[in-house]
């Protein structure tokens, strides 16, 4: 009995630097992106608290990486890895950017291209794709579905005070596809305010009335799709989401369940 408690008290020590390790060092801020060019593509960074990071790069629009405005500022959310630098900034991995909608004219920075930093890994060249996307689009999640076809809930997350925007149209329209599978299908569509907790310990909360209109516009979608509006049940939440600092950005979303 003494060996095995001896053995197991040596595998609790092993483990104990996984099991209380630390946590990823969060980042969430409010400041202006910057263009940084490269010979390739730009990249988007921004500054917080004498630091530079590194968001993503300009691609197409199929791409994961949807990259702010310059004009104005964005919420970055983000985990701070231990990859290498790229264009001078600490890469965030996951990041997630959503520009603010007031006008800021001092976030206007484009900085010219340098030797020293290059985007190898850039998808396709530099300018317009001609109509090529820079990845291709992603497959269905319910294309290869058979029936019968059971209740599914589908996320539509957005930017902070924002609406449907064009990179939804392909979520929509395979909520849409999805629903069409089901005879007599109703949809349930639940909408929130979002807030998130910054780095700073401000929280960001979202305008009154924005989980509202999200509900209103997504259902007034599927109905000029064709969907019957007695078919449809809007719910939204007038009051902000709990923050916490972790993963806030899920709170700007729309949930919409198809249901036979």
């Amino acid at each position: 009995m003494r060996n095995r408690l001896i053995a197991l008290a040596a595998l609790v020590a092993v483990s104990a630097p996984q099991l209380g390790g630390q946590s990823p060092r969060r980042v969430n801020f409010v400041s202006c992106p910057i263009v940084q060019d490269t010979a390739t593509v730009p990249c988007w960074l921004s500054e917080y608290e004498g630091e530079q990071y590194y968001l993503g790069i300009q691609t197409d629009i199929s791409a994961e990486f949807d990259p702010p405005y310059l004009g104005h500022q964005a919420l970055v959310e983000g985990i701070v890895s231990d990859e290498p630098r790229i264009c001078g900034g600490v890469v965030l991995k996951p990041v997630t950017v959503s520009p603010l909608p007031e006008l800021d004219q001092s976030c206007s920075v484009i900085r010219p291209a340098v030797p020293q930093f290059t985007v190898p890994f850039a998808p396709r060249p530099p300018g317009p794709s001609g109509g090529r996307l820079a990845f291709d689009p992603p497959s269905s999640s319910t294309a290869d579905l058979k029936p019968p076809y059971g209740a599914r809930s589908f996320d539509v997350f957005y930017d902070v005070d924002m609406l449907v925007m064009g990179r939804h149209a392909g979520q929509l329209t395979e909520i849409f596809n999805y629903a069409q599978k089901i005879p007599g299908a109703r949809l349930k569509v639940a909408a929130g305010r979002g807030a998130t907790k910054l780095s700073n310990g401000r929280v960001l909360a979202e305008r009154p009335g924005i989980a509202k209109a999200r509900a209103e516009e997504i259902a007034e979608l599927f109905v000029g799709a064709g969907v019957s509006r007695s078919a449809i049940q809007s719910i939204w939440r007038d009051d902000p989401e709990p923050a916490d600092g972790v993963d806030d950005w899920r709170s700007r979303r729309v949930t919409v369940r198809v249901e036979p």
